[in-house]
């Protein structure tokens, strides 16, 4: 009985060593391709003058703007501006600038935080 019991037990450890592959787990496949509906591929864009955003203000001043995207509500972008943008940005503000909720289009290049370009009427002062 005790030899057996031995046995039992070097078969178990044996079996617990032995790694053999599934069949199903070697195979492989070339990965799925999704694009999204926005993606750049479906309109060309010309990357040399940037990308139209349209949004929302959150917050602006003669430094810096901050505005919600229209298409998705749930991101919130920070832009500072050009040396040229600026100077116009701040007669804007001098003049009551941008308020909370203003509709505006800003051009900046893919990837970075400095607007480009704002288009877009400020609220009348109040």
């Amino acid at each position: 009985m005790k030899s057996f019991k031995t046995f039992a037990m070097i078969v178990v450890a044996a079996t617990a060593c032995t790694v053999v592959p599934v069949g199903a787990q070697t195979q492989r496949t070339a990965p799925i391709v999704v694009r999204s509906a926005d993606s750049s591929a479906a309109k060309p864009q010309n990357s040399a003058k940037g990308d139209w955003m349209k949004g929302e203000v959150i917050h602006a001043d003669a430094n810096e703007m901050v505005v919600r995207e229209q298409q998705n509500g749930m991101m919130v972008h920070t832009f500072t501006y050009t040396p040229t943008l600026q100077a116009r940005m701040q007669r804007i503000s001098d003049n009551g600038g941008y308020k909370y909720g203003d509709k505006v289009k800003i051009r900046y290049q893919q990837g970075q935080t400095v607007a480009l370009k704002i288009h877009g009427r400020p609220s009348k002062s109040s």
